[in-house]
């Protein structure tokens, strides 16, 4: 018998959905009137106290009857809470499809997924990694069950999902490179939210940026940058985890970037996917 579906416990689920009539609790909860009397009998029988009082205008609840939907609805409570925290290894199957950039893979999805590996280890994880500009297209177009990236003020209208982690976006350049400064030239995203939030610096300051180089991605802007190619701007977090960190200066910015929002975005319409609410559910947490 699955775990959650014990005799007792749809016993209790009975009991409290019993509306004072015998008649339509049977029909809300797809029984027969016999077997909901049945229920009843033993439970009272169990108890050697009657929950009910049937007369000729209806079922009520005794006083024992009270008391005993108290505890009805805390062993409920209890078991639901248990159930929780020790999710039954063997419900889920099947593959969930991630996407999330090669920081990300690193610095993020071990915590991420961990509560899902524990839980449901005979899940198997399609791990795919790309550019972080695309990483909000991948759910929508069907690429991807859940991608991991940076959020804007208003997630698109089919996602949803919550803030995992915040970074700081950070001016860098080679850390041998002469004289700097934040007057160019710039390597900057192609395209993407860093790339948007660049744009917004600079109109902050009243600059136009001088353009180097626009590479696709973060790493390859890193190493760009550590050969000396243009100051850039990038998360701090990929800096962190980048292999080319150590050639790598940080600048002093005024006013500093905005902060950058990375999410766990999830198709609304997805979440009734088990798969997908299994991972959900934990995460939403954060």
């Amino acid at each position: 018998m699955p775990l959650g579906q014990t005799d007792d416990h749809r016993e209790l689920r009975l009991f409290l959905a019993q509306s004072l009539s015998f008649g339509r609790t049977s029909l809300d909860c797809h029984v027969s009137p016999a077997t909901l009397t049945r229920t009843v009998q033993r439970l009272e029988a169990g108890l050697g106290r009657r929950l009910f009082d049937r007369g000729p205008r209806g079922v009520s609840l005794t006083a024992e009857g009270h008391r005993f939907r108290e505890y009805a609805v805390r062993a409920l409570e209890l078991w639901q809470a248990y159930r929780d925290d020790h999710p039954d290894p063997a419900e889920l199957v099947g593959t969930l499809s991630v996407f999330a950039t090669v920081t990300a893979c690193q610095a993020l999805l071990p915590d991420l997924l961990a509560p899902l590996r524990a839980a449901h280890p005979q899940v198997r994880l399609d791990l795919r990694t790309g550019d972080a500009a695309a990483a909000l297209a991948r759910p929508d177009e069907g690429e991807a069950d859940v991608t991991v990236a940076g959020i804007p003020a208003r997630l698109p209208e089919p996602l949803v999902g919550p803030t995992v982690a915040v970074t700081d976006l950070v001016l860098v350049t080679a850390r041998d490179r002469p004289d700097p400064g934040l007057d160019g030239p710039f390597a900057l995203p192609q395209r993407g939210l860093v790339r948007e939030a660049a744009d917004r610096w600079f109109r902050t300051r009243r600059t136009v940026s001088d353009l180097a180089c626009e590479p696709d991605g973060h790493e390859a802007l890193l190493a760009l940058v550590a050969l000396g190619c243009g100051t850039g701007m990038a998360p701090r977090i990929v800096l962190e985890h980048s292999a080319v960190q150590e050639r790598i200066a940080v600048l002093p910015a005024d006013p500093a970037p905005e902060p950058f929002p990375i999410g766990l975005c999830i198709r609304r319409a997805d979440l009734r996917r088990p798969l997908v609410a299994a991972l959900w559910s934990p995460t939403a947490r954060w």
